[in-house]
């Protein structure tokens, strides 16, 4: 199998202007994971970029599912779903958050993480951080340790970066 670069996996992603709103440019990765080289690739270069101690990646609802998924397939991690109320089946831990256009929240499994468990953070994009801040904020009410955040990319002029205070990667910067 051909190892891609991440500029060949960029190259992939499509700009669909006014999606899901006027004004915003959406990146659309999905021809990505129509490629299986590409996409296997990109779940390469995201596993081998978490540290040796990571024990568990949340995803975040619903593309950093697919990435933190295929990144776990190629390391020894659990994956922690980070979902929408009303969409877990058991207990959760919820945390709130502000966006531009008014409030959202995410939860995550009461009993998914311990005290022992260091967590990187998967998520496709990096925009405001609101949403990335807010898995933080999940992780640390479980007890568990957050040891970064993994993106694909970044939209860098929106600065999401400095909500977080975790250290963050991402592959691609816009």
């Amino acid at each position: 199998m051909n190892t891609w670069s991440i500029e060949q996996i960029a190259s992939l992603i499509q700009d669909v202007p006014d999606f899901p709103k006027k004004g915003v440019m959406f990146k659309d990765i999905t021809p990505i994971m129509q490629n299986n080289q590409a996409f296997v690739s990109l779940a390469r270069h995201l596993a081998e970029s978490l540290p040796p101690a990571t024990t568990h990646l949340v995803g975040i609802e619903s593309r950093g599912f697919i990435l933190a998924a295929a990144v776990a397939q190629h390391r020894e991690v659990g994956l922690v779903l980070a979902r929408k109320p009303g969409k877990l089946p058991r207990a959760t831990v919820s945390h709130s958050y502000a966006l531009e256009y008014g409030t959202d929240t995410l939860q995550i499994h009461a009993d998914a993480l311990k005290a022992e468990s260091r967590v990187v953070i998967v998520d496709d994009v990096l925009a405001t951080g609101g949403t990335a801040h807010a898995a933080e904020t999940l992780v640390r009410k479980c007890g568990a340790t957050v040891l970064g955040h993994r993106f694909l990319m970044e939209v860098s002029f929106l600065a999401g970066g400095t909500k977080l205070s975790a250290p963050y990667q991402a592959l691609i910067r816009y």
